[in-house]
């Protein structure tokens, strides 16, 4: 049986994951905007630098996966991350239509300081939570990402598939 934990007719918005998700993305994008306005640096130029950070250098159609943005958006963040001095773009040597996008070594101590923002924003976020809270929630969110990905794959599978779960019995 599937376990319905939405009703429509019971459904609030202050137990809604999307609502509670925005809310939290939303609490942590503006303390970390405010932390960074130091750099000149907003929540949609620091994301790019972090991935960058993180996975190295990437081809620009990679960073529109990973930053789910239209690849005008990104064209657009790395024109001004690249006006900064924090990034370059170069073409591939194996495939000329390949630009990837790396850091500058300007850009790689920014992205220094990046983590440790995060670091100080996250554990802020995390006030009165304990070790096993934490871990907790992050194998949650997992296990709710996971479940997620697994609905997109089946309907890219069969995309004539019903959208919805129904109770089964």
């Amino acid at each position: 049986m599937v376990t319905r934990f939405y009703l429509p007719d019971k459904y609030r918005r202050d137990e809604s994951l999307g609502w509670l998700f925005m809310r939290a993305k939303s609490s942590i994008g503006a303390e970390c905007d405010q932390r960074l306005s130091d750099h000149g640096l907003t929540h949609a130029q620091w994301v790019p630098l972090l991935t960058l950070h993180l996975h190295g250098p990437s081809p620009v159609a990679e960073l529109v996966r990973a930053l789910d943005i239209d690849a005008g958006a990104v064209s657009r963040l790395v024109d001004r991350l690249e006006a900064k001095g924090l990034c370059r773009r170069e073409r591939s040597n194996s495939d000329r239509r390949v630009v990837m996008v790396s850091l500058t070594e300007a850009g790689a101590r920014v992205t220094e300081e990046l983590t440790a923002v995060l670091s100080d924003v996250f554990n802020a976020h995390l006030q009165g939570f304990t070790h096993a809270e934490w871990r907790m929630l992050v194998d949650l969110l997992r296990r709710f990402i996971a479940n997620g990905d697994a609905l997109r794959e089946a309907r890219e599978a069969d995309p004539h598939a019903p959208h919805s779960h129904q109770e089964e019995s």
